[in-house]
Parts: structure tokens; sequence; C-alpha cells
């Protein structure tokens, strides 16, 4: 019987707010941070994973998935790892862990850091990347992990079976055209908050050059500076260049509408996270009201509930999920398929530490089988600290490209762990000084 041998979480954290890398209307000096889990098996494997943070709190996280990852203890392995469904409900619905949520905030992202591990052992097993190794599974196996707690209202097992199956159809083309072609990407390095006008523009010439199809900037300090800082932009790069911008859930529903119209003139092409993710109705209100901006938020939302209620009332055009804020790989399927459900398009959130490691995984899978196609659809990119993982991403033309490497891609370099460790690490010892 394969037992888990040991669960080794790491508080990994660097200086970004140095530079403001990251910053935004509210999260003004962030530091990138990643709460990184290591399972070992008695078999002698290891999955990686991860979930993001901003800084302080990250050791918060750490603990969490350490308690979390304590559930696994004495299962046999290979029966959860045959049945992820399973696995994903000893970590998700654990009935003194369910306190804590359920199924939202830190214990919900430590149970996902944990699930996302067994993902990554699983398809190392396979020898596949995540995105394939979903891609190649039976529309069966797929329905088998995804847990319908509390979307069966919109989402029955018989209707994903259903769009699985339809996504049959044409999957090896799709695959191979992923694996020559890439999939679209849009960046948000040009808008931090933080950043000069000249630095912005700079980064947004940058931007178009390389292929990106799509730039967002971040809103909601000031609406002068907003709008000086959108037209500059909107003026350097022409009438009909995809500019998005992102307010990070600043305003109140009404304040909302009013910035939106006000910035309306410059054609902005989503507004994401208006107002707080947990406001399904405000949102609701807000897409009524701005029209024919789209919304878009996800990266904050908490479970495949809240996406749920979001699709039922409209209030959303555009879903962005990410890959550690919910309870990993079997929840972001769900998500995938409440959204080809519902007819609307998913463009992931990424960034920060590892997040576009990650979440290009789900829309390279999207594309395969599920939605099957990826117009007016983009992963978000960022360009920091990817130079970390073993299997870090890479942009060509504007485009993620396909990745190979087996796993989820959560695997950070030994070295980078050893320098970076919160607080202990050198490399914080030499910012932070002796103690």
């Amino acid at each position: 019987m394969t037992l888990l041998s040991q669960a080794r979480a790491l508080d990994i954290r660097f200086p970004t707010s140095l530079e403001l890398d990251g910053s935004d209307a509210v999260n003004v000096n962030p530091d990138y941070s990643a709460a990184y889990l290591e399972l070992h098996l008695s078999s002698g494997e290891i999955g990686h994973s991860l979930v993001f943070t901003g800084g302080r709190g990250n050791e918060i996280m750490v603990s969490a998935i350490r308690s979390v990852a304590a559930l696994l203890d004495g299962h046999d392995m290979e029966a959860l790892l045959a049945d992820m469904r399973e696995a994903s409900r000893v970590v998700v619905h654990d009935s003194q862990m369910r306190w804590l949520g359920p199924e939202k905030g830190v214990s919900h992202m430590a149970a996902g850091a944990v699930v996302n591990a067994l993902w990554d052992i699983k398809a190392r097993r396979a020898q596949l990347p995540l995105w394939e190794y979903l891609a190649r599974m039976s529309s069966e196996e797929l329905v088998g992990v995804v847990d319908f707690t509390h979307i069966q209202n919109a989402l029955t097992e018989a209707e994903a079976l259903d769009i699985l199956r339809r996504g049959q159809a044409g999957k090896e083309e799709r695959i191979a055209h992923l694996r020559s072609n890439g999939y679209p990407a849009y960046t948000t390095t040009p808008g931090w908050l933080g950043y000069s006008d000249e630095k912005m523009l700079r980064l947004s010439h940058e931007a178009v050059a390389d292929g990106f199809g799509l730039i967002k900037l971040k809103v909601g300090g000031s609406l002068e500076d907003d709008m000086r800082r959108v037209a500059l932009v909107r003026d350097a790069l022409g009438p009909d260049f995809p500019v998005a911008i992102d307010a990070n859930q600043k305003w109140e529903v009404g304040e909302a509408i009013e910035w939106v119209k006000a910035l309306s003139p410059w054609n902005p092409y989503w507004i994401e996270e208006a107002t707080s993710t947990d406001d399904i109705l405000g949102h609701a209100d807000i897409r009524a009201a701005i029209s024919p901006v789209r919304v878009a938020t996800g990266e904050a939302v908490q479970s495949r509930i809240v996406f749920k209620q979001l699709l039922q009332v409209q209030a959303i055009d555009v879903m962005q999920i990410d890959s550690t804020r919910v309870a990993g790989v079997n929840e972001n399927i769900a998500n995938l398929l409440l959204a080809a459900k519902f007819g609307v398009i998913v463009c992931p959130h990424a960034g920060g530490v590892g997040l576009c490691e990650l979440v290009r995984h789900f829309s390279f899978f999207d594309y395969a089988v599920v939605s099957t196609h990826s117009e007016g659809r983009f992963i978000e990119y960022v360009d920091h600290l990817h130079e970390h993982f073993v299997d870090p991403v890479v942009v060509e033309g504007g485009k993620y490209v396909a990745p190979r490497v087996p796993g989820i891609s959560a695997e950070m370099h030994a070295d980078s762990l050893t320098q970076w460790e919160y607080p202990g690490g050198p490399e914080w010892t030499r910012l932070l000084g002796s103690p």
C-alpha cells in the first residue's frame, strides 16, 4: 500500500513591493508569495503544488496546507489517485475542517493545494503535461472527478457528460493545433497602478510589438488619474486595440457604474472585479447598466457555487478562473463546464507566483475538449518570477506555448526554495538584516 510519508509546506516570498510590481487600487504593495507544497509518497514519488498569496499571511496558508494534508495520513494513496472525486472529498468535505469554510477561503485553497499535488503525481505517472492528460481522459472519467454538490440545479452530470462527449470530435486535431500554435495571451505587465505614465506607455508599446492581443490597466485610484492613463494608452495604441481595465473590487456598485461610464469613451474591452466578487446581484446590476462594456470576474471567486450564481443571473460576460483560489483541478473542471453550459468565455487570471505556469493547463484543456475554440479568449500573462520554475511559461508572438513537461508545472527549483524561504532564507536575511 502506498502511503503519504511527508507533506513539506514552505513559506516562499519575493519582495515585489520594492518595485511596485503587482500594485493596484487595493493591493498597493504586494510581495508575491507562494505557500508551496511537496507531497512525498512512500513510493518515492513527489507531487508539487502551491497557493499564491500577496505576502503577509502566507504563513497562515502554509499552516492550513499542513493541516489539510494531514487528512491523507493512513489513506491508501493508490486508491485516492484512482478516484480523484473521492480524494477531493477527503480534504474538502472533512467534517471538522468544514467549520473553517465550508468551501471558501484559506481552508478551501489549502485543500486545492493538496488536490493539485495529487494531480501532479497522476500526470507525471502518465508522462504527460496536465492539460494533455486531462484531454486524453474519457468523457466519463472527467465527469467522474467533478463534485456536483450544490451545482446540479445549473449543471447536471448528464449535461456535463454531453458537453464532454461533443468535445471528443476533432480532439486530436485541436491537440495538434495547440502544440503547433499555442493559445492567445494578454498581458497586465504595463498596467500596474504604481507605474509612471512613461513606464506604462513604454510597456504598452512593447506588449503590442511582442504580439499580445490585449493589455489590461489597473484602475480605481482616482477617476482623474484613470481617465488620463486610459486616454494615454488609447491614443498610443489606436481606437481598436483591446484595452481592459481592472478595479480589484475597489468600488461600491453605484460607484462602479459611474466610474465605468466615465471611462467608456475610451472603449474598455472589459471591466474586471468592479465590486466585491461575493456580490452576485451587484455584478448583475453593473452589467445591465454599463453594457456594451463587458463584465469580468473570477480571480477571487471562492467556489463553483458562486460561479454558478454569477452565470445564472447573467452577471458576467467573462469568467476568470484562478488555478489556486478554488479546491484544485476538480473544481476548475466544474467551472469550465459551467461556463460552457452558459455560453460564457473563460479568460483565466494569472501572474503572481506560478499562476501563469498552472492556469495555462486549464485553457489548453478547455480548447481541446470543452469549449473547443479560443475566439475572444486569452490567458493572462505577467512577466514576473518565471525563472524560479522547473517548467516555466514560454510566450512567443503573444501566445502561450503548449507545456510539454509532465505534471502541473508547479515545481520550483530547489535553490529558489532555499534562497527565498521566509524569513530565514539567505535572500530574506540579506534584505531584512540578521536577527
